[in-house]
């Protein structure tokens, strides 16, 4: 990341140039855009601010640690986590469940967020699972 960062053009003292305003403008419209080719109008209210609210709450679900969502979000008080951190009643009890007859599916199943959940079975296969 350091090595990208110092062969970016040193020209100027921001890394992506431009304003505020174009960055806002640019958002809008590819947001417009998937709103209209997913025909769902619900997509035009996500904003910036939504996906930090948004990642704060799932930070908060997978860890239960609100000092370390404190932390990841750089608040200096608490309250103001908790404004970010809707505590959502999550379902525990669903999930997706995979199997894994050999160590390449297992690793594929890891890398897109499973977890192991049992040992080996007499026919070979891990059972692996993800929250819904």
């Amino acid at each position: 990341m350091i090595a990208m960062l110092k062969a970016l053009s040193k020209k100027s003292q921001k890394v992506f140039p431009g304003s505020l305003r174009h960055f806002r403008r640019s958002f809008r419209r590819q947001r417009k855009r998937i709103a209209n080719k997913l025909q769902n109008p619900r997509i035009n209210h996500i904003t910036f601010h939504t996906l930090r609210h948004w990642k704060a709450t799932m930070e908060y679900h997978r860890t239960k640690d609100i000092l370390h969502v404190k932390q990841l979000l750089g608040h200096k008080s608490i309250n103001s986590t908790l404004l970010y951190t809707q505590l959502i009643s999550f379902r525990e009890d669903e999930f997706h469940v995979r199997v894994a007859e050999n160590v390449k599916e297992a690793s594929e199943l890891v890398k897109t967020g499973f977890q192991y959940v049992t040992g080996e079975y007499h026919d070979g296969g891990k059972i692996f699972r993800k929250r819904k």
